[in-house]
This record gives structure tokens, C-alpha cells and sequence, in this order.
């Protein structure tokens, strides 16, 4: 399944583990993440939640080996999988703390975003790659990063789709706080148990508060995005996007 559930008394750990992949998420991966969320939401005895990932790297993206055999039937299909995942995370009625190293790479960046706190290491690099294979932004990932830093600056990274190293993150925002590679089990884990040993109840109607306050609400940009996506699949763009990250060659885009 490739998604791991560890309970540690009031916390649990979910952990990404495709380490020889970067953590890119496969579809059996959003299942088993989603499976994971509804259990957790459901099982009182856990307070507060971690999301980290095994290996170098938190998550990559998506599986772009897939995504050359998706159509617009089959990524709405596909879609619809990542955006129930997705929200179950960000409704989750539990504090959840992201701990994030090396790539944090577009459905990544979504995932983290849609955390209450994002704990990274000094190896953490943030970028919306989703224009490197000729797509737009999935995962509800321009709903969380216009939330989070404002349309302008969400807008400069997403059609730049630049590396934002884990200092210019924390100014930014993208992340709550930096710590050493070594330290960021530990920092997410005292974070996360600090937590749980809150008023948990009352951090959830704050968090439906929080939520409360954007618009439009994020199942609206989902349903956008969905349409937006299946369009963008169709695209030579897109196409030539995926055969370059499999020939590990720079893509030449046309714009069509």
C-alpha cells in the first residue's frame, strides 16, 4: 500500500514509503491514505497526527510513469481519488503536523499544505512542478497556497515552478519551522504531542473557523481543477512533459 499507520499512544504517524520512488504518489497510495484519514477520524484515542515520508525526499509528486496512460475518463477517475485523500486530510478533526525533507514537489506541496503545521529539515525544497509536465496544479494545491501566501506570490510559484528552499519557505510561509535534518523526527513528534496533550476538541472548531474563512471553499476549486485537469491531459504540452521526465531531457513545449 505503500502508506504506513504507526500509533504511539495519543499520536499517530502516517508515513509515506516509497522511498525508491521519492515518495511520488501512486494511486493504490491516495487509497491507502484515505483509508488511513477515515480510520483516524473515527478512533478517539488519537489527539493529534503526524505526515512525514521514508528516505531523502517527503513526496516527489505524482507517479508521472501513470500518468502517460491516463485519459480524460480515467484522471477524473484518478482525480476524484487524490481530492477525497486530500480533503480528508484537511478536514481531519486532529491536529496535523507535516514533517517535510528534501522534495516537497507539486502534489507534495498540496499535501503539506493542507497540514496545520509543516515542520521542515534544512534539506526541504517547496515547488509547484505541475507546469513541468504541462499540467495545472492538482490537489487543491492553488486553493491551500493562495490561502497560505496570498494570490500574487502563489501565482509566482506556481508559473515559475521554482525550487523555494526550506529558509525563503519559512519567510514565506510554506513552512512553520526549520530544523536540522537529524532533529525533524524529533521537533515533529514533541510539536505534534504538545498537541495532543491540548484541548483537541476546541483546535478543531478552530480549524473549522480557519476553514470557515476561504472562499471559494476548497471542494469548489476541486471540482474546478478536475475539469482543468482533464482538459490539460488532452495537450501535447502535456505529453511532451512526461516523455521528457522519462528521457530525463529538458521538455520543448509549444504551447498546444
Amino acid at each position: 500500500m505503500n502508506v504506513t499507520l504507526e500509533k504511539d499512544g495519543e499520536l499517530a504517524i502516517l508515513t509515506l514509503d516509497r522511498p525508491d520512488k521519492l515518495n511520488a504518489m501512486a494511486d493504490p497510495m491516495w487509497d491507502a491514505l484515505h483509508a488511513h484519514l477515515g480510520a483516524l477520524a473515527q478512533d478517539e484515542s488519537v489527539r493529534a497526527m503526524i505526515l512525514t515520508g521514508v528516505g531523502r525526499a517527503f513526496c516527489s509528486g505524482g507517479d508521472v510513469g501513470g500518468m502517460a496512460r491516463s485519459d480524460i475518463v480515467s484522471g477524473r477517475a484518478r482525480s476524484q481519488r487524490r481530492h477525497r485523500a486530500i480533503t480528508a486530510l484537511y478536514q481531519l478533526e486532529k491536529p496535523v503536523v507535516a514533517a517535510v525533507r528534501g522534495a516537497v514537489y507539486g502534489i507534495g506541496n498540496a499535501l503539506a499544505l493542507a497540514c496545520d503545521l509543516v515542520i521542515a529539515s534544512e534539506t526541504a525544497r517547496f515547488s509547484m512542478a505541475f507546469k513541468n509536465v504541462g499540467l495545472v496544479p492538482d490537489g487543491g494545491a492553488i486553493f491551500l497556497l493562495a490561502r497560505q501566501l496570498g494570490i500574487a506570490r502563489a501565482k509566482e510559484l506556481v508559473y515559475t515552478a521554482r525550487p523555494v528552499a526550506a529558509a525563503e519557505a519559512l519567510d514565506l510561509g510554506l513552512a512553520t519551522s526549520v530544523v536540522p535534518d537529524e532533529r525533524l523526527e524529533a521537533e515533529a513528534r514533541a510539536v505534534a504531542l504538545e498537541l495532543a496533550q491540548s484541548p483537541t476538541h476546541a483546535l478543531a472548531l478552530a480549524k473549522k473557523m480557519f476553514h470557515a474563512m476561504a472562499v471559494p471553499t476548497l471542494e469548489m476549486l476541486l471540482e474546478m481543477e478536475t475539469l482543468a485537469s482533464g482538459v490539460a491531459r488532452l495537450t501535447h504540452d502535456h505529453k511532451e512533459g512526461v516523455a521528457a521526465f522519462k528521457n530525463k531531457r529538458p521538455p520543448r513545449f509549444l504551447g498546444r
